[in-house]
């Protein structure tokens, strides 16, 4: 029974954890209203292994984006979420209830200065007219118009990123006392 409680608390709860959250984006929501963020500060924090923090996220967002469908953009969200594990991997020992909410936004504003870059750079599907041009002042503008959107992307990142906290924290006193 020791080993069985090991396995789901070190490797079968935290890859579940992450490919639920990722799947939730097949739910409909609000723009940018997503796990994404949350999972990538998260995986860092739940596996001890960095490669398995890689191919959970990497598995769960292509599941999730072919039924979606894939974008123009994907190469810059895909990089922003893989940097944001490979950081939060590194501090994944200072995270704690206290510091979430700063590591959620900095993580949303992360991933908010790459994936807008990305659009700067390779426009929107559909869109002929943009309303910025290739230029410096064009980025900036593509990043203010880009405003709204932060506010849920913020939001969702630490709702996400609490509830996956709480469950692990959950689940891992209940092991321990049922090891003991």
């Amino acid at each position: 029974m020791k080993n069985l409680d090991l396995t789901i608390k070190k490797e079968i709860f935290p890859i579940g954890l992450v490919l639920i959250l990722i799947l939730s984006r097949l739910i409909p929501h609000p723009p940018n209203f997503t796990p994404i963020i949350a999972v990538a500060i998260m995986s860092g924090y739940l596996f001890k292994n960095i490669y398995i923090s890689f191919i959970t996220l990497l598995i769960s967002m292509l599941i999730a984006d072919f039924f979606i469908g894939f974008y123009e953009n994907i190469f810059f969200v895909y990089l922003s979420l893989l940097i944001l594990v490979y950081i939060f991997y590194k501090i994944s020992k200072k995270i704690n209830l206290k510091n979430l909410v700063v590591f959620s936004f900095a993580g949303s504003i992360l991933f908010f200065i790459i994936t807008n870059f990305g659009v700067w750079l390779l426009g929107s599907p559909g869109v002929d007219n943009l309303p910025y041009d290739k230029s410096i002042e064009g980025l900036i503008k593509c990043y203010i118009l880009a405003l709204p959107f932060i506010k849920n992307t913020f939001l969702s990142t630490i709702i996400f990123a609490y509830g996956a906290f709480l469950a692990d924290s959950f689940l891992n006193k209940g092991a321990t006392q049922r090891i003991k």
